[in-house]
């Protein structure tokens, strides 16, 4: 195993521990109860935490320096997975907006879900038929949360594919209209609106296109009769979102800082969940190498990882984007949710044998760029010839 990978390895293992081993042994209702009132915590910790995850648990042949890691994390989400389902556990977890719970239900289901879809084959498929059907009643009842008109229509539309992911019936609609009205909010050169609106955030990577792309690959065409648009949409949708990887990897600082603004910074380099999927999934920039990509988010990682306050004396994340930065959270941030900023840690599901992993280091673009280095200007991305 190289170095960085263990480093990112140890690093993974070191955020998500605290919560997978309190979820496993069916504490992490109780634990939350130490940082926050709100009853949705406990899903956000762990959902965010196993979908970031998840392609590390999925992958089939690892190092084996890692191995016996990866299979107690595996253990560890089977049991999670287990006990935040079981409708008679008195350690509940919560998937509708029931008092105290609010909105955020739909928002973490979904997370689940997408866990569940990235860790299809080792872990969703392989638990027993009694979680699958407990899985699927859970999510169902999220069904009951009308979703915001923005990014959490995308919410609804994972949850299905979710469901459809254990094995039970779903609603295709949901996911449609989802991918529909997400498109129709895009604004041009990769980037889609949170809403009608232009909103300057990270959401395209927290959120939109990570989402977007594992629903329009696995469903492509779903809409009976599809229109010719409807049709050449994935392939629209893949184009955008290699765009807005190159723009991500351009976000990243000479010095492994990036810029912060916008909401929900405190999920830390969880803001670079897209381009680590776009490393995982193979769309990356030709112009953009993934030993440069690995480089770049490698010292995020090292940056965001030297504050002296990022974990409690519990071991759990703090809320803010360098150590402990309390007032950088918003009402609806608490320590629950800052662990997506595992969803940087997407490209661990990617072999060891493969270039992202063996190729010797890379300056990514910043450190070209202010070194003098030789290196290619930005140009915009359009889909109508003649611009």
């Amino acid at each position: 195993m190289t170095d960085t990978r263990s480093y990112w390895v140890q690093t993974l293992d070191q955020i998500a521990r605290p919560v997978f081993e309190a979820a496993a042994s069916n504490q992490l209702p109780q634990v939350m109860k130490r940082y926050t009132d709100s009853l949705a915590s406990p899903l956000e910790a762990f959902a965010r935490s196993f979908a970031g995850i998840a392609p590390w648990l999925e992958l089939e042949e690892v190092p084996a320096a890692e191995g016996a890691l990866q299979a107690e994390y595996r253990e560890m989400a089977q049991q999670a997975l287990a006990y935040l389902s079981d409708p008679a556990n008195d350690q509940r977890y919560f998937f509708t907006n029931e008092p105290g719970v609010s909105d955020q239900a739909l928002v973490d289901a979904a997370f689940l879900a997408h866990g569940l879809l990235r860790a299809k084959t080792q872990i969703t498929a392989k638990l027993p038929q009694t979680v699958k059907d407990q899985l699927i009643q859970a999510l169902k009842s999220s069904r009951n949360i009308v979703h915001h008109n923005n990014n959490w229509i995308l919410f609804s539309a994972m949850v299905e594919a979710g469901l459809d992911v254990l094995g039970s019936d779903f609603d295709l609609m949901r996911i449609d209209y989802g991918i529909q009205l997400i498109n129709r909010w895009y604004k041009g050169d990769g980037i889609y609106g949170d809403g009608e609106e232009f909103a300057n955030d990270y959401y395209n990577s927290f959120v939109i296109q990570p989402f977007l792309v594992d629903l329009i690959k696995r469903y492509p065409i779903i809409v009976t009769n599809a229109k010719i648009y409807d049709k050449e949409l994935p392939d629209l949708v893949m184009k955008r979102a290699t765009r807005f990887a190159q723009y991500q990897e351009l976000l990243i600082n000479c010095d492994g800082t990036y810029p912060v603004y916008g909401r929900s910074m405190c999920y830390r380099f969880g803001c670079f969940q897209h381009l680590a999927q776009a490393c995982l999934e193979d769309f990356l920039p030709v112009d953009v190498t993934p030993a440069q990509v690995r480089s770049g988010l490698t010292a995020v990682i090292r940056k965001v990882m030297s504050a002296k306050s990022n974990f409690d004396d519990h071991g759990f994340l703090t809320v803010g984007v360098f150590g402990a930065q309390p007032d950088m959270g918003e009402p609806y941030i608490n320590v629950g949710s800052c662990y997506l900023a595992l969803q940087v840690m997407l490209p661990l599901g990617i072999p060891a044998d493969q270039a992202f992993w063996q190729a010797p280091e890379e300056d990514w673009s910043a450190k070209k760029i202010w070194s003098g280095q030789l290196t290619h200007r930005d140009h915009a991305y359009h889909e109508f010839p003649g611009l």
